[in-house]
Parts: structure tokens; C-alpha cells; sequence
């Protein structure tokens, strides 16, 4: 069986800077890296790999700059690694970059057989969509489980597997077959840090590179051109203030009253901003 990681090279979170011309990120001369959910999805990988032997292999969409976080991903002990890399892809919403993805791992399929696991973090640190998993999940009509903190057991002879998710008020257990997308939260694992001969072989890996032609792609769907979404203003929210400070050296009586007071002047200020949004206004 053939499992595949889909990563993504974000810009370090504490680097991140938008064009105010185009509203996109800055990626030139800001230093990057894997997201670390991706890093969870790379570690089940390997785990999976060490455990039942399965292949694993990792595959990102992104500029060429992007093949040193495949290189970093091969420290895991993985088998191959592809960069989707065109500039027919740049620009892409989730729509396009799924659309892309799935034509690079469909290629994949062709010429190293089914893939039967495709593996992602919950979400990307720089666009915050948590849509890419579920759009491959819908473009290979594969059963999805997302937000997976824990996969309690896999039987890779009935391809079932039972995962642990989060969910809105706590947790969820699933029972689910492969074929498969799994979505993986920071809860899941701990990435394991790479042992001499596999970082050896990960400096010295070059993955393979493939452009829109390669996996036959149309260059209407892909990148800017097939992406609906557009970004038309974005904004940094003024710093917040300091609140009220109270005091440990006041008498108990006078800090609770303080607190009482300060309660009730936030619940009155979320009611009015309740009713704002309400009724659709700002004033």
C-alpha cells in the first residue's frame, strides 16, 4: 500500500509580512518551514511505514525554494519526495491547489500503484483554510477523517482504521476504511528527530520536479486562473489595550467588587456587539 503526505513550506510565524499591492503573503527573503501540523502527518507516516512497510511518499505544490522542505520531510525515513512547481501554479485558493495536488498524486499513482492513505496537517499556519484535506478527499471520492488527534488501531488487512477527532464541544471515535484522508492536529504526536543516516540521505536527496504539463494539468484550473477566491482587503487589528488591573495587596472585599464591576462592563460591551452584528451595522 502507498501512502502520500501532502506538506506545504510556510513562512516562520514570526516573519509574516503582506504586499499591501496584492494582498498576498511576502515569501521572498522570509525564512520558511514545514507547517508543523504537516510535521504530525509526516511522523503517523512514518510510523505506519516502520510498523506495516508500506511506501510513503511526500508531496508539496510551491516555488522551487520549496524542495528544501521536501528535504526535511525525507528525514523522516520516507521514499520519495515531488515538488509541484510551475509558474502556472502560483496564486492558487484551495481550489486550485487541490486540483493540482490530486493530478500530482494521480501521476504518482500511475506509475507506482495505488495510494490508498493521503495524509495532511488540520491546516496551513499561513492561510488558516483547513480546506485542502477535504478537497482531495472529495476529488477521490475518499472517506475523510479529519481533525484526528489519535488513531487508536489500523488493521491494514481489512483497511479499517479507528481515529480519534476533535469536535466542536470535545471528541469523537470513528470507525473508517480505506481508502482515506486524514487531516492531523498537533495533538496526534511528537515529530522524532532524524537519526544520522536518514538526515545523511535527506541532504543529499533531490526530488523529483514536476511541471503543469507533467501531470497533464490545465492551466485554466490551476494557480491564479482557476482560483474563484479572491483577497480583497486585509487588515491588522489595532493592539489591544490593557484592562483593569486588580490589585493583590486590596482587601478581598474591594478586589471583588472590582472584578464584579468589570465583568459586567464586558458582558454589557459583548450584548452591544451581539446587536451590531445583528442588525448589520458598525455605528
Amino acid at each position: 500500500m502507498n501512502i502520500v503526505v501532502c506538506i506545504k513550506q510556510v513562512p516562520d510565524t514570526t516573519n509574516v509580512r503582506i504586499d499591501r499591492k496584492t494582498n498576498n503573503l511576502v515569501r521572498e527573503g522570509v525564512p520558511s518551514v514545514i507547517n508543523p501540523d504537516d510535521m504530525r502527518a509526516l511522523e503517523l507516516a512514518a510510523q505506519l511505514k516502520e510498523k506495516h512497510g508500506f511506501k510513503v511518499f511526500v508531496v508539496t505544490m510551491g516555488p522551487p525554494q520549496a524542495v528544501e522542505a521536501l528535504k526535511d520531510a525525507m528525514a523522516f525515513g520516507l521514499d520519495e519526495a515531488v515538488l509541484l512547481s510551475d509558474r502556472a501554479f502560483a496564486g492558487a485558493d484551495t481550489l486550485a491547489t487541490t486540483y493540482t495536488l490530486s493530478l500530482g498524486i494521480k501521476k504518482l499513482e500511475k506509475e507506482r500503484g495505488p495510494v490508498k492513505l493521503i495524509l495532511t496537517g488540520k491546516q496551513a499556519v499561513d492561510g488558516d483554510t483547513g480546506q485542502v484535506g477535504p478537497g482531495l478527499a472529495t476529488r477521490f471520492g475518499f472517506a475523510l477523517g479529519a481533525y484526528v488527534t489519535k488513531v487508536e488501531s489500523f488493521n491494514p488487512e481489512t483497511g479499517e482504521l479507528v481515529i480519534i477527532r476533535r469536535i466542536d464541544r470535545g471528541f469523537e471515535k470513528v470507525k473508517m476504511k480505506l481508502p482515506a484522508v486524514l487531516t492531523v492536529t498537533s495533538e496526534l504526536n511528537e515529530p522524532r528527530y532524524a537519526d544520522l543516516p536518514n538526515l545523511i540521505r535527506a541532504i543529499q536527496y533531490e526530488p523529483l520536479i514536476w511541471n503543469h504539463k507533467d501531470i497533464e494539468a490545465d492551466p485554466k484550473k490551476c494557480g491564479f486562473f482557476g482560483s474563484p477566491t479572491r483577497v480583497v482587503r486585509t487588515n491588522i487589528p489595532p493592539a489591544r489595550k490593557g484592562g483593569d488591573i486588580v490589585s493583590k495587596n486590596e482587601e478581598p472585599e474591594v478586589a471583588a467588587e472590582k472584578l464584579l464591576e468589570a465583568l459586567k462592563k464586558f458582558e454589557a460591551v459583548r450584548l452591544v456587539e451581539s446587536l451590531r452584528t445583528a442588525l448589520g451595522s458598525d455605528e
